[in-house]
């Protein structure tokens, strides 16, 4: 953990601004880590080494001019292969964009530069961000570097392999059904999925290139080594879009927690509509166990829409009308069947509860849409009364670790193993379905491994715009030994 490639970035940009380490430096360390061994993980899909290496030198020229340095002074970084960068390619892993090079930046790809990071290149996703594996037909498929034979989650799993690779310091996810959080869990990073639209998502793919409407459900976030790099990095893509910010400007509200003697934290870890493994359940209880041999307040959380029955609904329902938009007919044909004939797929194998209302929610009216999105917002406004007797919430991530790679078409067809039993696919999208469908911040956070390696991550959820309280309990489980970033063996 020593070796420049594995350390913080708050560590590396503090030596940076004092001038002990040069940019052209530490550029030219992940560029000899990515050439070492990205040709076995396949996370990195896209270099620009000469823009890099010239930024590189022109941050220390800067630095040596006694300018002022920015929050990311100097700081290579990569990027998930969805967030546009002018000049460089951006494919989102769909051949149709193979040779699509934007002539601006997402907003947050000009925060970041804004703040002084350097661009080096672009990381893996399934085609259009659209699965929970990383592969395409662009760029292959990107291993797990826990265990090659088993996927570092998607759509961020090449973010989340070159984070846990070493490869990159810092990488910006996007999170519409756990993309940033799954890959997280599977590769045993951090990732933090914001409050709803905390984060710009404008230069995103998808949507379609040049898209400025702000897509349902979805948010940009980062993703980082340790629960300071997390802060560090939301504190510079937070924010207002450009024109907005003429008329109201950030403030996150700070953690009150200064250690784990003064957190309520409240449990939900088990829902019988979506099992996990064994392994996981006695992960987490003995997490559980430790925190309340640490001081802190734990107890089983109880509230309402604690309880897929009442979540799951109204998030698929507006997952299919959000997705929608991108099917073809035939597509929303067979979107309708499904609705249709939901109480009778049982009978083929195992469904994912609710999976219905997604094909209800691609064929419905917008009058439709309306009814459920205000479920949705007095959901939201329920949930307040859960926050006001917890400060975070502990929930898992996925019912299992990083799954075996399965490109298996068609995707429905799919199962994984859930405890020694076969389940659904689309199970994978249950557990991150409550702070998605009502906004609310949730940091994954990697606190095991289990017996044949790979590691796992707990889910901590907050109330809506307590981001800096999620990732602070994330710190504070750090800085006990109950959680961190272990790299993989033989890296």
């Amino acid at each position: 953990m020593d070796a420049l490639h594995y350390r913080p970035a708050y560590q590396l940009v503090a030596d940076l601004k004092a001038g002990t380490i040069s940019s052209e430096a530490v550029t030219r360390a992940f560029l000899e880590r990515i050439r070492q061994h990205n040709s076995e993980i396949n996370a990195v899909i896209t270099l620009d080494e000469n823009r890099a290496l010239e930024q590189a030198t022109a941050a220390d020229k800067r630095l040596a001019a006694g300018e002022k340095a920015g929050a990311l002074h100097g700081l290579p970084l990569t990027l998930k292969d969805t967030w546009e960068v002018a000049g460089m390619t951006t494919t989102a892993g769909a051949p149709p964009l193979s040779n699509h090079i934007p002539r601006i930046h997402a907003d947050i790809v000009q925060q970041l530069e804004d703040a002084g990071a350097i661009i080096l290149g672009k990381t893996n996703v399934p085609i259009y961000a659209t699965d929970l594996q990383s592969y395409n037909k662009l760029f292959g498929v990107t291993n797990n570097p826990y265990n090659r034979d088993h996927t570092p989650g998607g759509s961020s799993g090449g973010a989340a392999a070159a984070l846990a690779s070493g490869m990159t310091p810092l990488e910006v996810g996007s999170d519409l059904a756990g993309s940033i959080r799954t890959p997280a869990h599977f590769c045993g990073v951090f990732g933090h999925k914001p409050t709803r639209a905390l984060v710009s998502f404008r230069g995103h793919i998808p949507g379609p290139p040049g898209t400025q409407s702000r897509p349902d459900l979805v948010e940009g976030g980062p993703m980082a080594r340790s629960g300071k790099d997390l802060e560090l990095l939301l504190g510079v893509i937070a924010g207002p879009r450009p024109a907005e910010a003429r008329s109201w400007s950030l403030t996150m509200e700070p953690s009150k927690l200064d250690s784990l003697d003064q957190a309520r934290v409240g449990l939900w870890l088990e829902d019988p509509l979506c099992p996990i493994d064994t392994e996981l359940a006695s992960g987490y209880q003995n997490l559980a166990t430790k925190l309340g041999n640490k001081g802190a307040l734990v107890a089983e959380a109880t509230h309402s829409l604690l309880n897929m029955e009442h979540i799951l609904p109204a998030y698929f329902n507006l997952l299919g009308s959000l997705l929608s938009t991108s099917l073809k007919p035939a597509q929303r044909r067979q979107m309708k069947w499904i609705a249709l004939l939901e109480k009778w797929l049982k009978f083929f194998g195992p469904v994912t509860p609710f999976i219905g209302e997604y094909g209800r929610g691609v064929n419905q009216a917008v009058h439709r849409w309306a009814v459920w999105n205000e479920v949705r917002e007095k959901m939201r406004a329920e949930i307040e009364d859960l926050f006001r007797e917890i400060d975070v919430l502990l929930t898992p991530v996925t019912p299992t670790t990083a799954i075996k790679h399965d490109h298996s078409q068609p995707v429905f067809k799919r199962r994984i193993m859930v405890a020694g039993q076969p389940k659904a696919y689309m199970d994978q999208f249950c557990w991150i379905a409550l702070a998605t469908l009502l906004g609310l911040p949730a940091t994954s956070v990697p606190v095991g491994r289990t017996e044949k390696g790979l590691p796992y991550n707990i889910q901590v959820i907050g109330a809506p715009g307590k981001d800096l309280t999620t990732i602070r309990f994330a710190q504070l489980l750090e800085e006990a030994g109950l959680a961190g970033f272990e790299p993989p063996t033989g890296l």
